[in-house]
């Protein structure tokens, strides 16, 4: 499965495996993690963010970002995710103006979900605001059909995604918009380079231009159910 989980739990690191040396892991000690409470802080505290300073993040904090990110779990160990990324604010420009301008193209299109119909009226500047928030970044987390769980795969490596955003300073926001207009207007998945046939998830990211005070009060906000047989 190239789990590389003899590697991770040998403790005198005797095992090479696929080219991988133990001395270059990470050694995993009492105080290497968070603690509940500090990781408890973080899922309560990670807004969904708006607002973004328009200035590029630092490539070499993307860079570490995606370098963990790329240890998400997957379904069966398939590791086929593939990160699509617009990191540089220039790019994120463009890629806005090629959207909107697929998109007006499609206004009469009969793929796209009827609640979105009313935003073809709205101008470009609101339109745009809508779809992108003012995001200088994006990323999309693809996984091919072949692969055991690919929209499980992408939903997960996309939460991930969120909270490791959190920690390093930055914000994001899921991006729904882009999957919905993206099945209805195949000219954005080609824009993007996202395969045809790939399940994809997606979010906006950047330093965000907001800071939140405290978190919200959501623990009662699921029903828990207990089995007793």
């Amino acid at each position: 499965m190239r789990c590389q989980h003899c590697l991770a739990i040998c403790p005198t690191g005797a095992i090479s495996i696929l080219g991988k040396s133990p001395a270059d892991s990470r050694p995993i000690t009492p105080d290497s993690f968070p603690s509940f409470d500090q990781l408890a802080h973080l899922v309560r505290g990670r807004r969904s963010v708006r607002q973004y300073q328009q200035e590029n993040v630092d490539p070499a904090l993307l860079a570490r970002l995606l370098a963990a990110l790329a240890h998400a779990p997957t379904g069966g160990n398939a590791c086929a995710l593939t990160f699509t990324v617009i990191d540089d604010l220039a790019v994120m420009k463009e890629f806005q103006g090629r959207m909107i301008t697929a998109i007006r193209a499609s206004a009469t299109n009969d793929g796209l979900p009827e609640r979105y119909r009313p935003m073809f009226d709205f101008p470009d500047a609101k339109l745009k605001a809508r779809i992108f928030r003012g995001a200088p970044h994006a990323i999309m987390i693809s996984a091919p059909p072949t692969v055991p769980t690919p929209a499980e795969d992408t939903a997960l490596a996309i939460a991930n995604f969120e909270l490791l955003a959190r920690s390093a300073g930055l914000g994001s926001v899921w991006w729904g918009f882009l999957r919905f207009f993206a099945d209805g207007i195949p000219e954005i998945r080609t824009l993007l380079g996202i395969p045809e046939d790939h399940v994809f998830a997606a979010a906006l990211f950047g330093y965000p231009a907001v800071r939140y005070a405290r978190t919200v009060q959501k623990d009662d906000a699921a029903v828990v159910r207990r089995i007793a047989l």
